[in-house]
């Protein structure tokens, strides 16, 4: 079928080109053109994308963003705040918890008036964990002083970020600006989208950064950022920067028609379908507004007075045009994808209702509907009943339900999930075949442990049937740990592959009691168990169940939860309590795309270390976690890894016992990860093996501060190249070729300097 190019582009003043891409590769692509200063950013579903694009753009030499890979949202958001104050463009991109978690930072970044722009793609916000679309995020930005532009489409993804950032920059309003979409309806699904075609155009639209505007770095005009106010000041401030949210309603109308003049594209603050003389109406925000305007086409033609309303700025809340819009309006529904707890509706109704008053409108009824929530399908005949429940309030003349949730289905105690395996007896956990005993002499525990075969019997505490990926060693290297650790085990596990995989509600593959919580929090969420069960002993609130030994608890995290996660495992290490993290290593952010972590070696290829024509892979060398745990002084830390059980065995028995009577372990196993690191499937032990031959993993423990290598490929002369374990993945391959010579020898000198170290510490207990 041909298409109409002319008729495509409309009547646009700039030249123009049709592209067919997602909302996030939008986001990216309006982001490349302006050609932003900094963007600081941590992966989540499902914004991750949008910093993939950029990197892959930049590894093709396309913009010169600087991409700063930061320890968590809450860390991004500070790179960002600083960026910014330092006088250049910023930009960002987040969802869901994410958000939450960067939140504190919102409202400093807005009353302190430095602009910037950030895409919200917007999801559920746990628990319990979803990665699905609504706007339980959006909602909590309503407060933080940034004005809130929405999309509907990939379309609007790529016009709103050009707009945002000149309506950010304008001298009145000078405050950042949040572009949200919906997560997975809008930042996956591709659509035909019209852009500029040259970036010129852009920059001519957008225009230079406005000057005579404070920042840090002009030497001849120091200044001081957030400094502490008192109250007749605060209140200034809070109005100034209320006024200027208010001044962006008006910039914003007149930067939109000149887009509109500039590119035949128009997105008028309210977006309003056939309300001409409209008796009902649905009031819906982005996605889900395209799908209603098909409903209020079918309704017209029974000859029905429907129309939609769907907003194009949320913040600062269009009230007076929303009022107006329903002055002839019998009844309308409003659905919020996100509930306000306790407020008898979502955000979105509420504010409609307070508009309607304010402004005299007393007539129109409105009924509140919750919908859509985690991501669940909007439809037609969704929209349908939605408009029915506006035309039962006008031939009733009343609303009869005024708050409700719609699409949900209410519970059933005959379909309660029911449990399928019998809880594991401590007998088969505690077989005595291991013993550990204090060494009183050199203050270590000598550790004994049957052939690997007599431990066979010991049941698996992680069952079957989970949904990871084949070869994934996440499994095989957890089960090797778990077959040192005798008796009852508790476990709070990060986000991550391994939580995910093994938790699809109403499934469970742990055989044990598990709990998760969030990504950066295990550490302290288990120091709570951990300390209320010790509480709940000495009180005598546990003897009824039995116990014939002390829990086990133990903490597992990877996917990068060492990074995010890494100051509140400090801080349980610091307070010493009695468990276990151990941390499985697969180099990178392996649960939302194989993004870069701390922990992801030097040159290495993931979906934000591109390689390319101007870039060979990570440019900065991987987080030693081992070392900085053993640096908090805690009883015990070690390396482990399946290709050597018997060691990875005698460690897991060291580590119980240290956690029930002395404080906390810190062990780190690296696994592997076929998915991503493009290696075979059946290769993942050998792989990890050459890892530690190559020196790049070394085996060895940390007991009371003094160091032992526990394996040495020197001593049994099968030391290996370090090329020769980059050879085994797809994601290293090319660090052998001499375009990225440079980048493999800082990485074997970096990784030669680690292993000297060490021996050095293996030789000097004072090291």
């Amino acid at each position: 079928m041909s298409i109409d190019i002319k008729k495509e582009l409309g009547q646009a003043k700039v030249e123009q080109r049709i592209v067919y891409e997602s909302g996030n590769e939008m986001a990216a692509y309006a982001a490349h053109q302006i050609n932003y200063h900094v963007m600081g950013y941590f992966p989540i579903s499902p914004s991750t994308e949008v910093a993939q694009f950029l990197d892959l753009m930049k590894s093709n030499g396309q913009h010169d963003i600087v991409l700063i890979p930061a320890d968590g949202e809450h860390g991004s958001a500070g790179i960002c705040y600083g960026a910014s104050t330092a006088g250049g463009r910023v930009f960002n991109a987040t969802s869901a918890n994410g958000y939450l978690y960067m939140l504190e930072q919102m409202p400093v970044q807005s009353g302190t008036r430095f602009p910037m722009v950030m895409n919200l793609v917007c999801r559920s916000v746990s628990g319990p964990l979803n990665i699905h679309g609504d706007h339980s995020d959006l909602y909590y930005a309503l407060n933080t002083g940034w004005p809130i532009v929405m999309c509907r489409d990939p379309q609007s993804v790529y016009d709103m970020n050009i707009i945002a950032l000149k309506l950010a920059e304008d001298p009145a309003v000078r405050l950042p600006v949040l572009v949200a979409s919906d997560g997975y309806f809008t930042s996956h699904q591709k659509r035909r989208v019209q852009t500029f075609a040259n970036r010129e155009d852009v920059h001519a639209f957008i225009g230079e950064q406005p000057k005579g505007f404070p920042d840090t770095l002009d030497r001849n005009n120091p200044i001081t950022v957030g400094p502490y106010m008192n109250e007749p000041d605060y209140i200034n401030n809070c109005y100034q920067q209320s006024m200027a949210m208010y001044n962006a309603e008006g910039v914003y109308d007149r930067i939109r028609q000149e887009y509109a003049e500039l590119t035949g594209r128009d997105y008028p603050i309210l977006e309003l379908y056939r309300m001409e003389d409209a008796e009902v109406a649905v009031f819906l925000m982005n996605s889900a507004s395209e799908i209603i305007k098909d409903v209020v086409d079918q309704l017209r033609a029974k000859g029905i007075k429907a129309g939609s309303i769907a907003p194009n700025m949320i913040r600062p809340f269009p009230a007076k045009q929303i009022a107006d819009a329903l002055q002839n309006v019998k009844a309308i529904t409003v659905g919020d994808r996100a509930d306000s707890y306790g407020g008898h509706g979502g955000n979105m109704v509420n504010e409609i209702k307070a508009a309607l008053f304010t402004h005299g409108n007393r007539d129109t009824l409105v009924i509140s509907r919750i919908y859509g929530l985690g991501g669940k399908d909007f439809y037609a005949e969704d929209g349908h009943n939605l408009f029915q429940f506006a035309i039962d309030a006008v031939q009733s003349g009343k609303v009869e339900v005024p708050f409700d949730y719609y699409g949900h289905t209410p519970g059933d105690p005959a379909k309660a999930p029911k449990r399928v395996l019998t809880p594991m007896k401590y007998e088969d956990l505690k077989t005595g075949l291991i013993t550990v005993t204090p060494d009183e002499a050199s203050g270590k525990l000598n550790v004994r442990i049957p052939p690997l075969r007599a431990l066979t019997k010991k049941p698996k505490r992680i069952a079957p049937g989970h949904g990871a990926c084949p070869g994934c060693g996440i499994f095989s290297g957890l089960e090797m740990f778990f077959k040192g650790i005798e008796g009852d085990i508790v476990s709070i596990f990060h986000t991550g592959c391994a939580m995910v995989v093994t938790t699809g509600y109403p499934y469970s593959a742990h055989k044990a009691t598990y709990i998760h919580n969030l990504f950066q929090n295990g550490a302290a969420t288990l120091s709570g168990v951990v300390e209320m069960f010790w509480e709940r002993k000495r009180r005598g609130e546990l003897d009824h169940l039995g116990l014939k030994d002390d829990f086990t608890f133990v903490m597992i995290t990877g996917d990068g939860g060492m990074d995010i996660g890494m100051g509140p495992a400090i801080g349980a290490a610091l307070r010493n309590h009695k468990m276990i993290i151990l941390e499985y290593d697969n180099e990178g952010y392996m649960n939302t795309g194989a993004q870069l972590s701390y922990s992801t070696p030097m040159g290495h290829r993931t979906s934000t270390s591109n390689v390319g024509k101007h870039q060979g892979g990570k440019v900065f060398h991987h987080k030693d976690t081992a070392q900085i745990m053993a640096a908090t002084h805690i009883p015990y830390v070690f390396t482990g890894s399946e290709a050597y059980p018997q060691d990875l065995v005698k460690k897991a028995a060291k580590a119980q016992w240290y956690a029930q009577n002395e404080g906390l372990v810190y062990g780190k196993i690296l696994i592997a990860c076929p998915l991503n690191w493009l290696s075979d499937d059946q290769e993942g032990s050998n792989i990890v093996g050459a890892a530690v031959d190559s020196c790049f993993f070394p085996l060895y423990e940390v007991e009371h501060g003094i160091t032992s290598i526990t394996y040495n490929p020197e001593d049994k002369n099968k030391k290996i190249p370090l090329s020769d374990w980059l050879k085994t993945m797809g994601k290293t391959k090319h660090m052998t070729k001499p375009e990225y010579e440079g980048s493999l020898k800082s990485f074997e000198v970096e990784v030669e300097r680690r292993w000297n170290r060490l021996k050095a510490k293996h030789e000097n207990a004072y090291l």
